[in-house]
């Protein structure tokens, strides 16, 4: 199963999605909601720690950060991966409720962190489960409480410790449907987790899921770390700056690999963005110099 990851690395991507939200004129995805949802003290916090080269230590309330000061790590390191995947991620949830308009279909969101998709949806067939730590849950349901947001009938919390729980219990709990279609995203999660582990969730949610239902999840490939397994590339700048925080990413996965674990459990793959795809798709022709990685892959993968 996936161990939660506390997640100073989900707060960098709340906070890429808040900081581009706000400041870019070249949107790759609006997330509205991302910065009233994170809120201003964390908002801040995180661009501290990015003004500071990652230094939790250095946090200082009586301080502001400034945004020239982050720039270039932000745009280097911070905001290519959460835009651009979470951008292919809804894009692909809308044509799989296209697919399956008529009927109601399921969006299981795994370590759905800060997400706000839920209250951005205008889609009433799509249900929506948040599966996350409880305590960033917590955090998130307080944010809500006091934005005086009114939770969706469509939406429901799933609180799971993933080194303790069972995802297929938790999700049955919270009402999840094993005769509807799914759609699952996993984003943001392999990066931590060797590929054994990582299988280990495909082969949970694949057994749960009915025919034609998708997983969506990105990966870094053998080109991140060489035959040492010293960490080089872009990705592995940012691996360096994960470990600092407690993070540490582990090793980067052959499409073959990733292929062949999808197999094992019924999954075929319909849809993979390369770097070069991501690349063109999203981040061509941009005067603010923001690149996709070279080393990370988009899949989506249907079960059979």
């Amino acid at each position: 199963m996936v161990e939660h990851q506390e997640s100073i690395t989900a707060k960098l991507c709340s906070f890429a999605r808040a900081f581009h939200s706000n400041f870019s004129r070249e949107k790759i995805f609006d997330d509205y909601l991302s910065f009233d949802l994170m809120g201003k003290s964390q908002y801040e916090e995180i661009g501290q720690l990015i003004e500071n080269n990652f230094d939790v230590s250095k946090k200082d309330e009586r301080k502001w950060f400034c945004h020239k000061n982050i720039r270039q790590s932000l745009y280097k390191y911070i905001l290519p991966i959460p835009l651009s995947r979470i951008c292919f991620a809804e894009n692909e949830l809308k044509k799989f409720a296209q697919q399956n308009s008529g009927q109601k279909i399921q969006y299981v969101i795994c370590g759905a962190g800060m997400d706000s998709f839920a209250f951005r949806n205008e889609n009433e067939s799509i249900r929506i489960f948040e599966i996350d730590h409880p305590d960033s849950q917590r955090y998130k349901l307080e944010r809500i409480k006091k934005l005086e947001w009114n939770i969706p009938a469509n939406l429901k919390f799933i609180p799971m410790d993933f080194s303790k729980d069972s995802l297929e219990e938790k999700l049955l709990e919270g009402g999840f449907d094993v005769n509807a279609p799914v759609f699952t995203a996993i984003l943001g999660v392999s990066y931590y987790l060797t590929l054994p582990v990582f299988e280990e969730t495909l082969k949970i949610i694949s057994g749960m899921t009915v025919s034609k239902s998708r997983i969506i999840f990105d990966f870094p490939d053998e080109t991140t770390f060489n035959s040492e397994g010293i960490k080089f590339s872009r990705v592995g700048e940012l691996a360096r700056i994960t470990e600092k925080l407690g993070e540490p990413m582990l090793h980067g996965f052959s499409f073959g690999e990733i292929k062949a674990s999808l197999e094992r459990h019924g999954l075929r793959i319909v849809k993979h963005e390369t770097p070069t795809v991501i690349q063109e798709k999203y981040f061509s022709d941009r005067s603010d110099g923001l690149k996709a990685y070279e080393n990370v892959h988009f899949i989506v993968a249907e079960k059979i």
